[in-house]
């Protein structure tokens, strides 16, 4: 991991071209002075780490775990909004279904790690286990524990196979979630992000933070560290976790080969429009 931040830091991509320090563009970005300017220039070094990703096959797992109303969607939306879905791959399992409670626990996980040429983003994972499963009761103390325990085993297993892993886990104040919460509850248009979990998370705040910081130090190590991103200041959050996911990945810039448009082919002389009458939506703007 450090030899490839040190690789992306001599490329220089990924860093701020304006030659201002760190403080000073976290102050603008804060203020939501530069943040527009900052997120575009992110999101186009997203595009060239796609074309890496194509070219070479890499496989690529971004997890995103954290706090209930901590940002993670928005994130995840800002890192996938300009390159195609077929590259990056958005996964966000449901509750189990009664046949998957008889597999084994990764055993759905498995099947959406990527194949070549693809970023596969976990909007919540396999920590799901000593996360909400395990402070809502819906397993065991000993499954959950048995999980800490081979978690880093399994994760070594992917990185020796040769899967770039990246684990974030999102954090947000007591006194920010509960602003976002009665924030929710307030805007329709953000009621639908409230759900029965959520309210249970709100009121089991230190469970989840007991379960949350055993599972940071059970599943931290070398080779797939937790990387924490702090989120009362959501769009300072979304930049330095790109920024952070960019550094992270050795990728190089490849050239775009240019396409030849041709020339267009002639309207054929036989060509007749259809003149009938079609259903058209009404031009209302």
């Amino acid at each position: 991991m450090d030899k490839h931040t040190d690789d992306r830091k001599k490329n220089n991509h990924w860093k701020a071209e304006d030659g201002k320090s760190a403080e000073t563009k976290g102050s603008e970005v804060r203020s939501g002075g530069n943040y527009a300017k900052e997120l575009a220039r992110l999101q186009e070094e997203i595009a060239h780490l796609q074309s890496w990703v194509k070219k070479t096959g890499a496989r690529i797992v971004i997890i995103f775990e954290g706090r209930d109303a901590a940002g993670k969607g928005g994130v995840i939306k800002r890192i996938t909004e300009r390159v195609s879905p077929r590259v990056f791959r958005v996964v966000a399992l449901p509750a189990p279904t009664d046949r998957e409670k008889t597999q084994i626990y990764m055993q759905r996980y498995i099947q959406q790690l990527p194949a070549a040429g693809e970023i596969v983003i976990f909007d919540r994972s396999w920590y799901n286990r000593p996360g909400v499963e395990r402070v809502m009761g819906f397993c065991s103390e000993k499954k959950a524990k048995r999980f800490l325990e081979i978690a880093p085993r399994f994760e070594a297993a992917m990185i020796e196979s040769g899967i770039v892993l990246l684990k974030y886990f999102l954090d947000v104040s007591e006194e920010e979630q509960d602003r976002r919460f009665r924030q929710r509850i307030n805007d329709p248009l953000r009621q639908w992000k409230l759900s029965p979990m959520d309210v249970e998370s709100y009121r089991r705040w230190w469970d989840y933070t007991r379960a949350y910081d055993e599972m940071i130090r059970m599943t931290d190590t070398d080779d797939a560290p937790w990387w924490i991103v702090p989120s009362d200041n959501k769009k300072q959050a979304r930049v330095n976790c790109i920024a952070h996911i960019l550094s992270s990945i050795p990728y190089e810039r490849v050239k775009f080969e240019e396409p030849d448009l041709g020339k267009r082919q002639k309207r054929p002389a036989d060509f007749e429009r259809d003149t009938r009458s079609r259903r058209t939506v009404p031009n209302l703007f």
